[in-house]
């Protein structure tokens, strides 16, 4: 979408503040993003110019993740933070694998309900979306339109890929996971990515930190992930790594001081 578009937007978009759903699509190469969402990500790519390979090295872990989980069986998944649609979104995944598959996205940018709209006008019956917030998670689990979509005492695969650091430490990101986990049942999957500047310079640190005045954005290492997830949740192998990394034979790809952002997957005890 370009600003020649502005007359089609819906008003309740706001296009004068970068938005990380629209600043993913920038770097993933897509065109739903505005001119804040553009400058705000050349700022950050302009200090982090591996910024765009490690956008695509987490689309592709979410693809990876999400066929693994449905090959264990899982029939129903839970995607929050979903982004705009792209390819390789998490029903095209799975329902490869089962075409009876059942996926509730859940985003709170109103550009993505714009395109979810037409996503769902495409698969009547097996996704909706959620206009939600992660930092809810209680209104995500009591939303009518997901009861009617996934059956929580079946398991479920839930995807937090490339979100959780848009939740800061006073805004208690250990209870948005203990509240989403604790509602679903034993057997039920997650697969999470996180950034992380454990391998990142100290001046490119400062560096980015300048684009971060709000807080919003809060890095944090492997150990600090892992804990998130660590008492509720059997991790797999290959445990915490780079999203790159995870099942991932790939020689060529990138580097974890590349892609800065760790993954893991794991089964609900």
């Amino acid at each position: 979408m370009t600003d020649s578009a502005a007359e089609a937007r819906p008003p309740s978009i706001d296009s004068s503040r970068p938005h990380p759903a629209r600043r993913y699509n920038y770097w993933l190469g897509g065109k739903d993003h505005f001119a804040a969402d553009r400058e705000s990500g050349d700022q950050i790519a302009a200090v982090m110019p591996s910024i765009r390979t490690a956008a695509l090295a987490n689309r592709a872990f979410l693809g990876r993740a999400a066929r693994h989980i449905a090959l264990q069986g899982v029939r129903q998944f839970l995607d929050i933070g979903t982004g705009i649609p792209a390819p390789g979104n998490t029903h095209e995944i799975v329902q490869a694998v089962d075409p009876r598959a059942r996926i509730v996205y859940v985003d709170n940018d109103p550009l993505v309900l714009t395109h979810a709209r037409a996503l769902m006008s495409g698969t009547p019956g097996t996704i909706t979306y959620l206009d939600a917030d992660l930092r809810d998670p209680a209104a995500i689990l009591d939303h009518k339109d997901l009861h009617a979509l996934l059956d929580l005492t079946e398991p479920v695969g839930l995807l937090l890929v490339a979100v959780l650091h848009f939740v800061r430490d006073d805004e208690d990101p250990d209870g948005v996971v203990a509240t989403l986990l604790d509602r679903l049942p034993a057997g039920s999957w997650v697969a999470a990515s996180h950034a992380t500047w454990e391998h990142t310079p100290a001046e490119v640190v400062a560096e980015l930190q300048k684009s971060n005045r709000d807080g919003r954005f809060v890095p944090r290492d492997g150990d600090r992930f892992r804990a998130l997830f660590d008492s509720r949740v059997q991790i797999a192998e290959p445990g915490v790594v780079s999203v790159a990394d995870w099942h991932n034979d790939d020689p060529g790809r990138a580097p974890a001081a590349d892609v800065m952002c760790n993954a893991l997957v794991g089964r609900k005890r």
